[in-house]
């Protein structure tokens, strides 16, 4: 594959996006923003992209994998396979918080014009656009790799927004990042069961499930003192009871348990679980775990983040390669990472200083036309990547070496 038929495919990429930008916007991009739904319950947005995507000829699985708000379209039927990953699920209360609405807008946009420039070439590959619900703790790329959906994948692609003043420092103004570092996570949440009474005519014959789940989470802030600095515990007291006058029999905490790797995490679990099962000791009550998928640390894949940040280059995005410390966050595309060559860049979006992601601050800032404009150009980026590991072999060999042995970020 000569300069000459790269500066084609990048024509082609660039000129199918552009044609589409309005029509991502508008029926992707405002749409989901407008109607944001939780983990597992995006079915406006299922029913939105899978419908935009069969107006544009593609052919699309709805429900896919057993997972009712999954969807995948594929063109292609022999060669090295591309999966470009779709996000699409809010956050209770603060809606699209995390600017997922763009995540689906960019990864659209990418397998347009990957798609577009895969049959201009004639070659053998194939691209398959994946849905992927329920990111925000809902674990639904572990459920989908479970299920098969990561088989036989050459390179897994997908890019996350990010506050602007979050990439750039005083020397630098960058547009992005390509190796999106990210931490594994143990989600989980426990239940604890007493015995309800009257809480003032006869207390003694109560068991308080709130005294314990207040014991393990002042426990837990005591033990936050002795963790590392990179490691993270979080906890929220879902049902606490219902009036003051009766002792609750019933209380239910959801729970985050973060460290660089997945390694680290296990062993920080042991610790936080010691701490919630002495809680269930101290006050009497019958204790139980309900688990979550577990996400594992986001390996960095050292030739795709390469490729990505020369792409972004030739169309004038300064995007930063990698740094050394990783975003304390976690997502369910480090398990991706973890059983096939990934990428995860960022693209950044301008935010007040005093905005991060989960706060109502971002969904604002997502729903922006320089939000818009920021997540197209990284399709852009992310298509050429896309169409490089389909015909470039020894990309797709470099990358697949940097998986097997480690050799990522």
């Amino acid at each position: 594959m000569g300069i000459a038929d790269l500066e084609e495919l990048r024509s082609i990429v660039n000129s199918t996006i552009n044609d589409s930008n309005q029509h991502l916007k508008k029926d992707i991009n405002q749409a989901l923003h407008e109607h944001p739904e939780t983990a597992y319950e995006e079915k406006f947005a299922h029913d939105t992209i899978t419908k935009f995507l069969e107006d544009r000829g593609f052919v699309v699985k709805r429900s896919t994998h057993g997972l009712a708000t999954s969807f995948e379209a594929e063109i292609g039927s022999s060669g090295r396979l591309v999966v470009i990953c779709a996000e699409y699920d809010a956050l209770p209360q603060i809606g699209h918080a995390c600017g997922h609405n763009l995540i689906a807008t960019s990864s659209i946009a990418t397998f347009l014009g990957a798609a577009a420039a895969l049959k201009q070439s004639g070659a053998f590959g194939r691209l398959r656009l994946l849905g992927t619900p329920a990111e925000e703790g809902g674990g639904g790329k572990a459920k989908l790799i479970d299920a098969g959906a990561f088989g036989d994948v050459s390179a897994a692609i997908m890019a996350h927004p990010m506050p602007q003043n979050q990439l750039s420092d005083e020397s630098n103004n960058w547009s992005g990042l390509a190796a999106m570092k990210m931490i594994a996570s143990h989600k989980f949440r426990t239940e604890f069961r007493g015995k309800t009474a009257h809480a003032a005519n006869e207390p003694w014959n109560g068991v308080n499930a709130l005294d314990a789940a207040v014991a393990a989470y002042s426990s837990i802030g005591l033990l936050r003192q002795q963790i590392k600095p990179d490691e993270r515990i979080h906890s929220v007291i879902e049902v606490g009871g219902t009036v003051p006058n009766v002792i609750p029999d019933y209380t239910r905490m959801n729970w985050n348990v973060r460290s660089p790797t997945i390694a680290g995490a296990d062993k920080l679990l042991s610790r936080v679980k010691a701490n919630i099962q002495a809680a269930a000791a101290a006050t009497g009550c019958e204790l139980n775990y309900i688990t979550a998928p577990t996400y594992s640390n986001m390996i960095a894949n050292k030739s795709l983040c390469s490729i990505y940040v020369d792409e972004m280059s030739l169309i004038g995005e300064k995007v930063l390669l990698w740094r050394e410390k990783p975003i304390t966050a976690s997502t369910d595309m480090g398990n991706v990472s973890q059983t096939v060559p990934s990428f995860h860049g960022a693209f950044g979006i301008p935010a007040a200083p005093d905005i991060a992601l989960h706060n109502p601050g971002f969904a604002a800032a997502a729903s922006t036309d320089e939000a818009h404009e920021a997540c197209i150009k990284c399709a852009k980026g992310m298509a050429m990547l896309a169409i490089r590991v389909l015909l470039d072999d020894e990309l797709a060999v470099d990358a697949r070496g940097d998986f097997e042995h480690n050799q990522g970020w």
